[in-house]
């Protein structure tokens, strides 16, 4: 009972009362999600004192800020470029992408970051990054771009991993080759020479006295030391001494020059000879290599200075180091050096953030002037620098003075009109809403029409809100639909006309949250709190946002469910370990700890059973609580991360799901589970010959089930052909290895599937059997392919029917059984399906196709455009110019056609149809 207390006294506050509960029990639900793409919702918790509050409650307790209110929720304005026509902007950046020079083509691959970046795609992302990075031609461009890709990596939470290391073997990844000029379209691709170089020695044992010793002919007066010189090798350095040696001033015809007010030391002049018989600077300290690139440009010995440039740029080890230098760079007009150190520093990223040093080298206006005076200012230095800053911390003063250097770099109307949003959203986070309402007017008049959202926050909040409606009706009534813009107008909107705009928000575009959230608390304020769960559910069942999942656990601390409150908020915080609830005023492993007071907990075996049955059960959400749990009694456990990582990748939350595979990877005490963690990280960052490399470096330590399935995943990943008697062979060789039922059920259904695939349906079918009796439930869908193969389609549907049974929430199961019935069965199946997940495209290209059959084109088009609305994907466009070519509308098929070869260049089919629909 102490320690209770002492929890109830973490927590103690305002007088909190939650909602009466119903008189129903609470609700337990479980769904699968999308990746994360909108900003966090933010509410304010009501402080009001409720008579009808749950006298001496634990909910008023574990509620000490306040149940959320409606009047307090509200929707973030989103940090991106958001196209009200965004199919049409990416046509266009194909068109210029295609036009243009080659110089060009690199920050046109950063527009379509920025446009693109509001669609929360890691992968995507990084496939504009990386085609910016291959076209930079020059050495700045180069360096910045090398260094974002390693950020978005993450690399710098991978332990044991120097900033300067070679992550890859590809050369557009190298540290190193960012530092040479110019672009090779044959060597893109080539290996990184970081692999084939052998350390060579360099013999550094000069007899400097022979060398003195002979053929001395003039010698050089520093104090009262003489330096004793070779008169046409010191006249060889440069042009202004060979003039003074040689030509008609007096030292010319002097054997003895006092040169003790160049500023140069005795040790520097000797290093000055020494250079101009032996022309290196590899055998100097590093100060006296600095003298010798200040007595190179006071000289103009070009050659001089471009070795000690070189040299000083190889010897940046350490943020200390690079900071020193680049001073020198800096004010010598080393521009290789300061290259280097602000390589350095870039890759240091997010940690160097918060070294004031070196934000002092970026932030000031003149600190950008310096830079710039050396070719090392630019657009996409600051904007990579804000959009890291904005990650640690959106109201910073260092992210204002980075947005407001990204401004003065903006030279097209698309960077100014990038600039200016983004500092506009940074004012209104810090309440300077005059100052936030000039950014984002100053934005949409760059053509910018999102910003215009951030316009009417901002009269909003300065207590203008007819005028914040009356805009948002101007953009309703000028603009083609989107859903953000009735989204933003329900903020300014009352009674029925508000839910209205709701209702018709998420009708435009279901994945924005602010809607259900809203409509939920609005349940919850009506005591309707298990319609509240159902409501939130809706979202939760497809996008799986902390946010939402905080509002659940509301509900369910609410009516004292105090089980499935623990479960959500485990799964948040495995989500976002730093998220804040409750209005950010409680830490997660406080609320926890609170929960598990009230939740009975088991021991580490019997959390394996309830994995072991809520994995069964494809309840995702359930299995990442228990394994948080688990990480609870067993912190150190990389297997245990690794499966977080696996749940993860299932829920669409990849970039959570990247940071516990690294998690995984730092933890492991092995070598050999080091390397498949590696390779599962090589994977997914597009690299997989080296992910196969790390797959067979672990098989020759130990031989294991991970191994042996990373290997045979990343082969079944690309078209199989002649390899699927291999990766049987691997599979096979996994299940053979010691591991747990459920990841050998994932081997067996896998295994299965390869079987179909080659038409061994009697081994297929003991593949999945086996799994079933395992638990791996997903394997009735397999069993269900089987059947149908065979011509028992009722079989077939009566096998995924069984799987709704066990999981009867998830709109890919009902997917699947719709190709197992016919007319309204499937209808009816598919439209469950968009319910549950309209991300999913399938049922949307079905149901086109279906009125395309029956010529109902624009019927047929109107269903694909309502997906690509919200989800531009790429089948999505494909189908979309098919049925425009169909019908002749060829300008529109060439548009989508542009738009998605701007999403995947490669995409055979829809170059044919590209290349089909052009000719015509």
């Amino acid at each position: 009972m102490l320690g209770l207390k002492k929890l109830i006294e973490r927590f103690k506050g305002t007088q909190v009362h939650a909602l009466n509960p119903p008189g129903s029990n609470g609700v337990n639900t479980t769904g699968s999600s999308s990746t994360p793409g909108n900003c966090r919702v933010k509410f304010k918790g009501s402080k009001q004192k409720s008579s009808k509050a749950c006298s001496g409650s634990g909910a008023e307790t574990l509620i000490p800020f306040g149940f959320p209110r409606t009047d307090h929720l509200e929707p973030s304005i989103e940090p991106h470029l958001k196209p009200i026509q965004l199919i049409e902007t990416l046509a266009d950046l194909f068109r210029r992408s295609e036009a243009c020079l080659e110089s060009e083509k690199s920050l046109i691959y950063i527009e379509q970051y920025s446009i693109l970046s509001s669609l929360g795609d890691p992968k995507l992302l990084r496939r504009c990054l990386r085609a910016a990075r291959q076209h930079a031609l020059d050495v700045h461009s180069k360096v910045v771009l090398s260094a974002w890709l390693r950020y978005e990596r993450r690399e710098d939470e991978l332990e044991g991993v120097s900033p300067m290391d070679c992550s890859s073997r590809f050369i557009l990844e190298c540290p190193k080759a960012t530092l040479v000029y110019g672009y090779d379209p044959n060597s893109i691709y080539d290996n990184c020479k970081c692999y084939q170089e052998c350390a060579q020695s360099t013999d550094s044992h000069i007899s400097k006295v022979k060398t003195l010793e002979e053929d001395s002919d003039v010698s050089f007066c520093v104090g009262n030391e003489e330096i004793d010189c070779i008169r046409f090798k010191i006249a060889a350095l440069s042009r202004p001494l060979k003039a003074m040696l040689y030509g008609s001033f007096k030292e010319s015809k002097s054997c003895k020059i006092d040169f003790s007010h160049t500023g140069i030391s005795v040790e520097g002049m000797r290093a000055v000879d020494l250079y101009s018989r032996t022309r290196r600077v590899d055998l100097f300290h590093p100060e006296v290599v600095l003298e010798l690139l200040s007595f190179a440009n006071r000289f103009c010995c070009e050659e001089m200075k471009s070795d000690c440039d070189i040299h000083l740029a190889s010897l940046v080890s350490c943020i200390e180091d690079a900071l020193i230098l680049i001073e020198y760079g800096l004010e010598e007009r080393a521009n290789f050096l300061v290259a280097s150190c602000l390589q350095l520093l870039l890759r240091e990223l997010p940690t160097s953030l918060y070294n004031p040093k070196v934000m002092k080298m970026f932030c000031s206006f003149e600190a950008k002037e310096r830079l710039a005076s050396a070719g090392h200012a630019s657009f996409i230095l600051y904007y990579f620098l804000s959009q890291v800053s904005m990650e640690v911390n959106t109201v910073s003063n260092v992210t204002v003075m980075l947005l407001e250097r990204l401004r003065e770099c903006a030279a097209q109307k698309w960077q100014k009109a990038l600039a200016l949003h983004q500092l506009g959203c940074v004012l209104l986070e810090r309440q300077e809403y005059t100052s936030a309402q000039c950014c984002f007017e100053a934005a949409a008049e760059a053509s910018h029409v999102y910003s215009l959202a951030g316009n009417a926050r901002c009269r909003f909040k300065q207590g203008q809100r007819y005028s914040a409606y009356k805009l948002m009706s101007l953009v309703i009534s000028e603009y083609k639909a989107v859903g953000w813009m009735y989204q933003e107008r329900s903020l300014y909107n009352v009674g029925k006309d508000k839910i209205d705009d709701l209702n018709t928000a998420t009708e435009l575009d279901p994945t924005l949250v602010f809607p259900y959230k809203y409509r939920a608390v609005l349940k919850a304020e009506e005591k309707q709190t298990t319609a509240a769960i159902l409501e939130i559910d809706r979202i939760i069942g497809f996008k799986l946002e902390p946010d939402c999942l905080e509002l659940r656990a509301w509900f369910f601390i609410a009516i004292e469910d105090y089980g499935s409150a623990l479960r959500d908020v485990q799964a948040l915080f495995t989500l976002d370990p730093n998220y804040r609830m409750f209005d950010e005023h409680v830490s997660g492993d406080n609320l926890i700890e609170f929960l598990s007071l009230k939740v009975e907990q088991g021991s580490q075996a019997d959390c394996w059973m309830q994995l072991y049955d809520r994995w069964s059960c494809l309840d995702d959400i359930g299995s990442l609580a228990v394994i948080h749990q688990m990480l609870v009694n067993d912190p150190g456990k990389s297997l245990l991360r690794f499966r977080q990582f696996l749940l993860l990748l299932r829920l669409n939350c990849q970039k959570a799901a990247m940071r516990c595979l690294r998690l995984a990877r730092n933890l492991s005490s092995s070598e050999h589970k080091k390397l498949v963690y590696e390779g599962w990280i090589l994977h997914d960052t597009g690299h997989r010959e080296e992910a196969i490399a790390r797959a067979d470096e672990s098989i020759s330590i130990q031989r294991s089930f991970e191994a042996f399935f990373l290997k045979a995943y990343i082969l079944a990943d690309t078209s199989l052909g002649p390899e699927s008697s291999y990766v049987i062979q691997l599979l096979e060789e996994a299940i053979r290895c010691p591991s747990d039922g459920l990841r050998k059920g994932q081997a067996l259904n896998n295994l299965g599937s390869i079987y179909v695939d080659c038409g061994k349906l009697d081994e297929a079918t003991n593949c999945y059997m086996n799994a079933l009796e395992i638990k791996h439930t997903r394997a009735h869908q397999g069993l269900a392919r089987i059947h149908f193969l065979r011509n028992k389609r009722k079989a077939a549907y009566d096998e995924m029917s069984k799987l709704i049974d066990k999981a009867c929430s998830n709109a890919s199961i009902y997917e699947k059984r719709s190709e197992y019935c016919d007319g309204s069965m499937a209808k009816n199946d598919l439209n469950m399906a968009t319910r549950l997940d309209p991300l999913r495209t399938y049922p949307y290209r079905y149901r086109a196709a279906v009125l395309m059959d029956e010529q109902k084109d624009s019927e047929a088009i109107k269903e694909v455009s309502k997906a690509i609305a919200f989800k531009p994907d790429l089948q999505m466009l494909h189908l979309r110019a098919a049925f425009y070519e169909s019908i002749g509308d060829l300008k529109s098929a060439v548009c989508d056609c542009e738009a998605a070869i701007c999403l995947e260049p490669n995409h055979i089919d829809t170059l044919d149809l590209y290349n089909k629909a052009r000719g015509k």
